[in-house]
């Protein structure tokens, strides 16, 4: 089952969420991609200040190609409990015009970067994403991630509205990995509530996992480390 971004994510802004290294960003850099294909203005906010190799704004060169506008906080000041917020941030905020993704961090500290901006946010037409990755120890029971998601909700003020199977394994992810993921998932939303939008997959697996209930999002590896 295959739908168009703006179909799988009808809310004019989408804040992407999740413990370090679940992929959010890959799926932040893919979404933001998808949605200038459908809507004429796209922004996205680089707002993850935990994350020291895997960052939105590194792939500025090719959103902004594609039409995709980047803006980030600042890089001075990543190691202050709260890092100034660009400006630009409010663009997204006041004008409806602008379709808006935020990748914020996944850790207390980088979810905090919200928590000022919470009562305009919640005057807007935003969804909260939660993205799961089965293979991450620290979340990959149905308990442990509950658990993050709630501590993130705590601190934003925000309230979750949907699931995102992102589980991988980079350059070794098999449609198996992908369906473990998809049962925590399952688990997950069955204990919460939440549905789950989509899974994601690179487009060499989509059709392995064709049967699954839920829409499959097809993205590209952009996201990089450094030594790579």
């Amino acid at each position: 089952m295959s739908l168009t971004a703006a179909t799988l994510f009808p809310h004019r802004i989408s804040i992407i969420t999740g413990h370090y290294g679940t992929g959010k960003t890959e799926f932040s850099v893919n979404l933001a991609l998808a949605l200038i294909r459908e809507r004429e203005q796209v922004m996205l906010a680089d707002l993850d200040i935990v994350n020291p190799y895997f960052r939105s704004r590194e792939q500025r060169p090719l959103l902004e190609s594609a039409g995709v506008r980047v803006i980030s906080s600042s890089q001075a000041c990543s190691d202050a409990d709260v890092p100034s917020l660009p400006p630009e941030l409010l663009a997204i905020l006041e004008n409806r015009e602008i379709t808006g993704v935020l990748d914020i961090g996944g850790d207390p500290v980088g979810a905090r970067v919200l928590a000022r901006f919470r009562p305009r946010i919640q005057m807007e037409d935003y969804q909260l994403i939660y993205v799961i990755n089965a293979n991450r120890p620290e979340v990959r029971t149905p308990e442990t991630a509950i658990d993050y998601l709630r501590s993130i909700e705590a601190i934003t003020g925000l309230t979750c509205t949907g699931l995102v199977n992102n589980t991988h394994l980079c350059g070794e992810t098999t449609a198996d990995q992908i369906r473990k993921g998809a049962a925590l998932a399952a688990a997950v939303s069955e204990q919460t509530g939440l549905p789950i939008l989509c899974h994601t997959a690179e487009q060499r697996l989509a059709e392995e996992l064709s049967d699954l209930p839920q829409p499959v999002f097809p993205i590209s590896i952009h996201m990089k480390k450094p030594w790579e």
